[in-house]
């Protein structure tokens, strides 16, 4: 096999993670298929996209070094370099007020998005990237968190219900802040996506839904997966 740039993707047998795996090896790149739990999926997908599939636990601090210590071999034994990371990995969602957030699920979802994250992240800038200087990071939020107004006013049209994974995914976009701040050779992007059509509307209730969609057009995972690598392909 000739050797190509590799991307790292956490949640790559997710809806939106193996799209952005299919579209990056469309585009010339080698996906590494990070998998928590199902690695028949992530095998799957790997062969297709003559890709790696790699195990990668973010909620396990072992987890997140044996992988970076597969990558780095990788990197070492077959003269390759690893063109960035894309965080797509999510936990299963959990639908509750603020003051009916659990302990356990605040943990999960800060754990996956971002305390697991920030090891994986530096792992890779000390073991991959600096050599270099060079890299990409690109961090799927979601347009749940509503948008920011400005420094004096907190931010309007977040997600009412969705208590655990917004706080997670603003932790994320401070974990993104600080990476650029700290390596501005680093190219740090994020994407904030709408409703996906993926298992994650599990969660919620179909009626819920039904109203969202007269409001909105759902996207595909496919949708989602070319916004995510344009953006970690763009100068």
């Amino acid at each position: 096999m000739s050797s190509r740039k590799l991307f790292l993707v956490s949640g790559g047998t997710g809806g939106i993670g193996a799209a952005v795996c299919h579209q990056l090896a469309d585009r010339g790149f080698r996906p590494v298929v990070a998998y928590n739990s199902n690695q028949f999926a992530a095998h799957d997908i790997a062969e297709r996209c003559e890709g790696i599939a790699q195990h990668l636990d973010l909620t396990s601090e072992s987890s997140i070094i044996d992988a970076v210590d597969h990558i780095e071999a990788l990197l070492t034994s077959e003269s390759e370099t690893l063109a960035g990371v894309i965080l797509c990995g999510s936990p299963p969602l959990a639908l509750a007020p603020f003051g009916k957030i659990t302990t356990e699920e605040l943990q999960l979802q800060l754990q996956v998005n971002v305390i697991g994250p920030q090891r994986l992240l530096a792992e890779l800038v000390r073991r991959c990237f600096r050599k270099n200087k060079e890299g990409t990071v690109v961090g799927v939020l979601s347009q749940a968190m509503g948008q920011a107004k400005d420094a004096t006013h907190h931010g309007h049209g977040v997600a009412s219900g969705m208590g655990a994974y917004i706080i997670a995914k603003y932790g994320m976009a401070g974990l993104l802040e600080l990476l650029a701040a700290d390596y501005p050779w680093l190219r740090v992007r994020s994407v904030k996506p709408g409703y996906t059509e993926t298992p994650m509307l599990q969660a919620f209730d179909e009626r819920f839904l039904a109203l969202q969609r007269e409001k909105q057009e759902f996207l595909s995972p496919q949708h989602v997966a070319s916004l995510i690598v344009e953006e970690a392909l763009a100068p």
